[in-house]
């Protein structure tokens, strides 16, 4: 039978009028929405439309009202992350409101952005500008020739013309402390484009920087907003001899990382870079990028509802609306390497008077935003940090960890989120299977499938983390273990301590009891679950990837002597690249605090090793049981032979 819906006339205006006894023009005033109607009549013709199935033409409501219910977008390149992410929010605001956008590329060409915003304009109700480069006196010629319009990080005095702005002065300020904290006293900015209005606000807060510290010295490098630009500039950062680098954006910062991975230069190790954005890659960047987070995706919602009410009422009044920005501190920054700071004096430094001899404390741990950090109390370096490991992500099963970890001379020995296994976070108690929840993550091994990936991700929660008032080398926390549903499993105590060992070397212990404070526990490991010699879990020290390791325990030297045996004490001696002096030698030596456990070691693949809790048979905990568990590393600037490793491990013990 042939559909009859084919052959049925389409609905009309006039039919809807006849239908609900009104006029053309009262359907109409309902259909577009105006509030000069009746409710009363304007609910019958609504009535009627449901009935009829009346689909109003959007063209014919478009000729009505003289608009489009379109609204244009013009950015200065769509390929940055930051745009398409502003583009979004734009995008879903007006979508709720009937708009849809259209977008135009300035191809960051200051020259043709005032041409393509007439254009877009002539085409639309309405215009957003993007972060416009075009010269201040430009923009104040075409704002009153495309109202109504919103302008995104730039600010504007046009009445009309509702502005919005990052605080970016003193994002960059944010950057900076952040940076001299860590001990760094040469920046390099890689500068944007100039016609930017951010990057006169990143100048600006970098002036604001070195007024609060006199002894900071910047670097200004022009280099330009792409990874292109953040690639080239990585020999003339090297050459200016800055010990961290403040790149204009995330995506000159990405740049820069890969030139400086290409040349063999560390990052954090041998150079510190941050960027501003926080776009999606940052944190899966390796390493993952210290950087600025803006709102982005709400920088184009607000801009929408801002320009909306300039639509609705041409006398609503435009505003300025200001956002503030949050340092996201990751693994891209640490402490300047001393021995970098040592090749940039070139001149030699007058003796001082003589000063009154302080007393060494030692390392001591201090409380400080979002982490906790240890420094040698004679030069208040940075030692170790401790994070609460709240932001990783859930398949990481995220845990509180130390990272990074260095030598007195500033060498880093350890590693996070290596591109080789991404869930390691320098050292940490991470546990493979605890009743099934993975505490290790990434994937699980599963006996006659090999490594999947399952949704068994478990969290550690710090609950009170404090340093010992009567011993500030000790840092004492207590760990709540939830399962991959949020259910309490077990409760952890830790102690962090940490002691001098003498002009090239330190300690630091980490002792572990877990309580069954919630019920048994059943502790397994791949090796348990079938994969022979995979008996990893427990304390686990990430250490760096270097030019060569060279791996010695009580049994002797090699990875095959020291995997799976049971020696008080194993170490990694390493030769590290180093641009200024080209070698650097250090020895990580970890002696077990509890009754001797099987090691897992790697060294062949990457260098890391921690006593496991179950090496090849589960370790079952009664409910209200406790299990123990630790190390004692010993972090030195050389290279130890087997002998002197044997007796500072005995030293150690």
């Amino acid at each position: 039978m042939p559909d009859l819906n084919l052959r049925r006339p389409s609905v009309t205006i006039a039919d809807v009028a006849s239908a609900a006894g009104v006029s053309r023009a009262t359907v109409s005033r309902v259909m577009n929405g105006r509030s000069t109607v009746d409710p009363a009549i304007a609910a019958r013709v609504q009535e009627a439309a449901i009935d009829l199935n009346y689909r109003p033409s959007n063209v014919a409501r478009s000729l009505s009202l003289g608009r489009t219910t379109t609204v244009a977008l013009v950015v200065p390149d769509l390929g940055n992350p930051v745009f398409q992410q502003i583009l979004r929010g734009v995008t879903s605001a007006a979508a709720e409101d009937g708009y849809r956008v259209l977008v135009a590329d300035a191809a960051e060409d200051p020259s043709e952005e005032a041409a393509i915003a007439r254009e877009a304009r002539m085409r639309c109700d309405a215009l957003i500008l993007v972060a416009p480069r075009m010269a201040g006196a430009a923009l104040d010629a075409l704002l009153p020739l495309v109202t109504p319009a919103a302008v995104i990080n730039r600010e504007v005095d046009h009445p009309a013309t509702p502005s919005l702005v990052i605080d970016y002065a003193d994002a960059t300020v944010q950057v900076v402390e952040h940076l001299v904290g860590l001990g760094h006293r040469r920046l390099a900015y890689l500068a944007g484009p100039r016609a930017a209005a951010t990057d006169a606000a990143r100048r600006s807060g970098l002036v604001a920087a070195r007024e609060r510290h006199p002894d900071l010295d910047v670097v200004e490098l022009p280099v330009g907003a792409d990874l292109a630009s953040g690639h080239a500039a990585a020999a003339a950062v090297l050459a200016s001899r800055a010990t961290a680098v403040v790149a204009y954006n995330d995506l000159v910062a990405f740049g820069l990382l890969a030139a400086l991975n290409e040349a063999g230069v560390a990052v954090p190790g041998d150079i510190s870079v941050a960027g501003f954005d926080d776009i999606d890659l940052a944190r899966y960047a390796t390493p993952g990028l210290t950087t600025v987070s803006v709102p982005q995706a709400e920088l184009g919602r607000q801009a929408w509802r801002e320009l909306h009410a300039v639509i609705d009422d041409d006398a609503h009044p435009a505003t300025t609306t200001r956002f503030t920005a949050r340092l996201e501190a990751r693994s891209s920054t640490g402490p300047v390497p001393r021995t970098i700071t040592r090749a940039v004096v070139t001149e030699p430094v007058p003796a001082a008077a003589p000063e009154p001899e302080l007393v060494d404390l030692g390392p001591v741990w201090s409380v400080e935003p979002r982490e906790i950090v240890l420094r040698h109390t004679r030069d208040r370096v940075p030692l170790a940090r401790y994070v609460d490991g709240e932001r990783l992500p859930a398949i990481h099963s995220p845990r509180p960890y130390l990272h990074p970890v260095h030598s007195l001379a500033g060498v880093p020995l350890t590693e996070s989120e290596p591109v080789d296994h991404r869930h390691h976070y320098g050292v940490s108690v991470a546990v493979p299977d605890v009743n099934g929840t993975s505490f290790w993550g990434g994937r699980t091994y599963v006996a006659d499938v090999g490594p999947t990936l399952l949704p068994n991700h478990g969290r550690q929660v710090t609950t009170r983390a404090e340093v010992d008032p009567l011993a500030p080398h000790l840092l004492l926390d207590t760990v709540r273990w939830d399962d991959e549903h949020g259910n309490p499993l077990l409760d952890e105590q830790r102690r962090l301590g940490a002691r001098i060992l003498g002009d090239d070397g330190w300690a630091l212990e980490w002792r572990t009891t877990l309580h069954a404070s919630h019920g048994p526990l059943e502790i397994r490991s791949p090796a348990t679950n079938g994969r022979p010699g995979a008996g990893y879990g427990g304390v686990f020290w990430r250490a760096p990837i270097s030019q060569r390791t060279v791996v010695l325990s009580e049994t002797g030297e090699g990875e095959e002597l020291a995997h799976g045996s049971t020696s008080p004490w194993v170490a990694f001696v390493q030769h590290h690249h180093d641009p200024y002096t080209q070698d650097r030698p250090t020895t990580l030596l970890l002696a077990q605090t509890s009754p001797p456990r099987h090691w897992f070691l790697r060294a062949a693949e990457y260098p890391g090793a921690g006593p496991a809790l179950a090496w090849d048979a589960p370790l079952v905990v009664p409910a209200g049981g406790t299990v123990e568990t630790g190390i004692v590393a010993a972090l030195v600037d050389r290279a130890l032979d087997l002998d002197e490793a044997a007796a500072l491990a005995a030293a150690l013990r």
